[in-house]
């Protein structure tokens, strides 16, 4: 079964950034020119998560609010006293909660998300940065 890899970079600005890239992804898919199969894409960053949510304005803030109100920046986190200059700790534990990865499975080279499913990259970290992402596609 092949499989291909497609890298993305994308210009974040951080402090919860959401950025919907469901049409970047099923661009490269599409370009792999397999039609059944699965894609996973990753994020190469402890900063950032890929999730799917239904990407509207009021969910966007409730997931705003809702990662301030589970893990809030603190600057007593270890990661921060430990490293002169972090601020960034909540950053890193907001990705280990949420995770760098998802699998999505396709069929005749689209993406089979649900209605309102949307694929995003929350970007968790205080500063703006490029956030690497990798679509891998595996199918036939």
């Amino acid at each position: 079964m092949p499989v291909k890899s497609v890298p993305l970079r994308l210009s974040m600005k951080g402090n919860t950034q959401i950025e919907n890239v469901t049409s970047l992804v099923q661009q490269a898919l599409a370009g792999t020119g397999l039609k059944t199969g699965i894609v996973t894409v990753f994020i190469k960053h402890t900063t950032a998560s890929v999730m799917i949510i239904e990407d509207e304005p009021g969910l966007r803030a409730d997931t705003k609010t809702v990662w301030e109100r589970l893990v809030p920046a603190d600057p007593s986190w270890q990661h921060n006293t430990r490293n002169p200059g972090e601020d960034n700790s909540h950053s890193h534990l907001r990705g280990q909660l949420q995770g760098q990865s998802v699998t999505i499975p396709f069929n005749g080279g689209a993406l089979t998300l649900g209605t309102w499913q949307q694929l995003v990259v929350v970007d968790f970290d205080t500063k703006a940065r490029s956030r690497d992402l990798i679509v891998q596609v595996i199918g036939e």
